[in-house]
């Protein structure tokens, strides 16, 4: 697999990754032993980043991950602090609640060092405040953690995180239904030498195009019920694209799907061939979809056209609803 740097932590990591979300909750069950399968075979196909949160299933998807690094060596993973403590203040982020969240994470994980400890969409306030940064900053003096990012919900956010001196990546969602990264975030990110880690690469699996008007979510799949955002902020589901209106873009998308190329991978390349994206981390349920996802990296560099076509279905269909949002 290609291997890109991942922004200021210098580490190299293979171009797509594995999220973990999936491992912990909000995506239907997912039992310990078909997680330990999808993380194998993710493992096996090349993938070497895997990103998590201490809030994805309060702990088992970094608990999950820590059972299987005894047996793997040469995988990277990132987790994310901040989104236990509800509701999310600014006051909440400080050097003690940052020493407790990492301290958490770094048992569940089974590791001295965390490798990258992201904030995971904080208050828009964090991002002003210096002492925020400084305590991260402490952070990585004392060995807790390798290296600090931040995954965004907005542009704005994703611009002001990237202005800190410190900051060694940003995690934002992009994808063929979300394009507005493209114009600012990324050419600043290069600038700077930050790393995108490409989050939501497939709308929540809108652009796998496996889904119709029929689709039933489980009652604890949070694309059930976080569609109206209830849960939390509704550009992490389906992007933010009302699912018809999501469904009719994959249909203007599907022609242009290489023979023999799955859209799910064809949306992945996509999102690999941007300027600027270090990694993109799609999910997996099971053991054949890590394969098939890792398998996008194989893929040859999308030709020009398909890349114009693309951008066109955003302007026509899709930005009305997300471009003024995220």
């Amino acid at each position: 697999m290609e291997m890109r740097v991942l922004g200021r932590t210098g580490e190299p990591v293979g171009v797509v990754g594995l999220g973990a979300w999936q491992l912990g909750a909000d995506w239907g069950e997912v039992g310990e032993d078909q997680a330990m399968r999808v993380l194998s075979a993710a493992a096996d196909a090349g993938v070497t980043f895997i990103d998590t949160a201490d809030c994805y299933g309060d702990g088992r998807s970094e608990q999950l991950i820590g059972r299987f690094l005894k047996s793997r060596d040469g995988v990277t993973v990132a987790t994310k602090m901040g989104r236990r403590v509800m509701p999310q203040r600014p006051e909440n982020y400080t050097l003690d609640a940052f020493r407790d969240w990492t301290d958490r994470s770094r048992t569940n994980l089974g590791v001295d060092r965390l490798d990258l400890v992201q904030l995971h969409c904080p208050p828009s306030a964090v991002y002003s405040s210096d002492a925020v940064f400084d305590a991260l900053d402490t952070l990585v003096g004392e060995g807790r953690v390798a290296a600090y990012g931040v995954s965004v919900e907005t542009r704005a956010e994703a611009l002001a995180a990237i202005a800190r001196p410190g900051v060694a990546t940003v995690q934002i969602i992009l994808n063929m239904v979300r394009l507005g990264p493209l114009r600012e975030v990324l050419p600043a990110a290069r600038e700077a030498g930050v790393g995108i880690i490409a989050r939501v690469p497939l709308a929540s699996g809108l652009l796998s195009g496996r889904y119709d008007e029929d689709t039933v979510f489980g009652a604890d799949d949070h694309r059930s019920f976080n569609r109206q955002g209830r849960a939390f902020d509704i550009g992490e589901t389906f992007a933010g694209v009302d699912f018809a209106t999501g469904l009719e873009a994959v249909r203007r998308l599907a022609p242009l799907v290489p023979a023999g190329t799955a859209m799910a991978q064809f949306a992945l390349r996509w999102i690999i061939d941007q300027a600027g994206v270090s990694v993109v981390i799609p999910g997996a349920r099971t053991p054949e979809q890590a394969r098939g996802n890792a398998a996008a990296a194989d893929l040859a560099p999308l030709p020009r056209e398909a890349m114009e076509a693309v951008t066109d279905v955003y302007d026509d269909l899709l930005a009305p609803q997300v471009a003024h949002r995220w």
